[in-house]
Order: C-alpha cells, then structure tokens, then sequence
C-alpha cells in the first residue's frame, strides 16, 4: 500500500527548527535514510514556505477562474511537503510517521491505486 506522509508546519514549529537546524537536519536526514534503506521511501519533495506565498485558483460552478494570493485553506498551519512511503498496512504508516523527527504535524493518507 502506499500512502502520502503529508507535512504541515506553523509558525512555532518553523521556530523551533531554525533554533537548532543542524540538529533537526541531521535527525530528518537519518530518518529518511532508514526510510529509503528499508525500501519504504518512494518519492517526496519539501516546498517553500518561508520566502514564496501560496497562491489558489479555483473554478466556480458556472466556470469561471479564480486567482488569489495565499493557501486553500487559511490558517496557522501551511503545508510544507509530503512524502510517499510504500508499506504493508495502515499500522505501518502509522509507526513510521510516529519516528518523524522535527516538529511539524503529520497527515496520512492512503493513495488511491487503480483497480
């Protein structure tokens, strides 16, 4: 199965990981070290989040095209990445995402595969 190990960070947490970034560095490193050794990482990018803004576009009902500066979802958390880890189960995305090491939050989510 895979799923997307989808990452979204705050303010605080973009703090609390510039106050020690080598440290942070370092542990997010081995993390998807062991990730990719274990043959569990597919894929994964982070995105910009501190220089460049979010821009939405969405199309109305009636078709029309809407463009405006900042994420879908306003908020304190932005979404700072993902990635995607091919595993047996649930369970297993689960503990994999428990041993993520910096501070931001989690969401996981199953990648709908063809039929």
């Amino acid at each position: 199965m895979k799923y997307a190990l989808v990452i979204f960070e705050t303010d605080a947490s973009r703090a609390r990981i510039r106050d020690d970034r080598a440290a942070y560095r370092k542990a997010y490193e081995t993390w998807i070290g062991e990730l990719a050794a274990a043959g569990k990482l597919v894929g994964g990018d982070a995105l910009e989040t501190e220089r460049q803004g979010a821009v939405t576009v969405r199309r109305t009902a009636d078709g029309s095209v809407s463009v405006t500066e900042g994420p879908v979802h306003a908020g304190e958390e932005t979404l700072g990445g993902w990635f995607v880890l091919d595993v047996a189960d649930h369970a297993e995305a689960v503990e994999l995402a428990r041993g993520f090491p910096t501070p931001e939050a989690l969401e996981l989510r199953p990648i709908l595969e063809s039929a």
